[in-house]
């Protein structure tokens, strides 16, 4: 388990984020809601992601999704439920598939005291911390999708807020991020920036990209 999880089980306290589940499906619902507006050409398009289509954006958020809930449910450590998924002739709907499973395991009665193996980060780790790394996820997924089709992001204040408190707790030493990382060294955040902003600065995305 990564030193800075260690002991961390606070890493989402109740005071700063409510109902850490409804912030999730918050988040991942903005996802499903501006990926509904791409049509039949948008699925080639670059994305925030560097090497990665939308189409190679969604898929990657899909397996997310369904590892997730197969780590809610136990089974995190069999890879085979973080495979991205093929989203033949419509992405959207597999997409939607996905998130339909994610928020019924998040919704089952205690799921925040479970353990969640997740390989991909490596550990097992309490609901409340596990949700939390997926509600980053989806804020930041929820705008690479809006950023690529180069369309608005409609997040409640609290959900953005709740994130980036996890965002701040990420490692920022070059050695865990950059390439093979799983986000890109830290960018300047402006003394004014506003949460969504932070965050994405902390975790090496440009606010700007879509005005590149």
């Amino acid at each position: 388990m990564p030193s800075w999880i260690k002991d961390r089980d606070d890493l989402m306290t109740t005071d700063k984020t409510g109902d850490l589940v409804a912030l999730d499906r918050a988040a991942v619902l903005e996802s499903l809601r501006v990926l509904r507006i791409a049509r039949d050409a948008d699925w080639e398009r670059p994305s925030t992601c560097a090497g990665w289509t939308l189409r190679d954006l969604v898929a990657h958020m899909a397996a997310q999704h369904h590892g997730f809930a197969a780590a809610a449910r136990g089974a995190g450590a069999d890879r085979t439920y973080w495979i991205a998924p093929d989203l033949g002739r419509d992405p959207f709907k597999v997409y939607d598939e996905s998130v339909r499973h994610v928020l019924a395991a998040f919704a089952e009665e205690g799921v925040m005291e479970r353990g969640f193996t997740l390989p991909e980060i490596g550990g097992t780790f309490s609901g409340r911390v596990a949700v939390g790394f997926h509600l980053l996820d989806y804020v930041v997924h929820s705008w690479d999708v809006a950023a690529t089709l180069g369309v608005g992001l409609d997040l409640p204040r609290p959900v953005v807020e709740a994130a980036l408190d996890v965002a701040r707790r990420v490692p920022k030493d070059p050695e865990r991020r950059g390439p093979g990382a799983a986000f890109a060294p830290v960018l300047p955040t402006p003394e004014e920036a506003s949460p969504l902003d932070e965050m994405l600065a902390l975790l090496g995305r440009s606010p700007r990209w879509r005005d590149r």
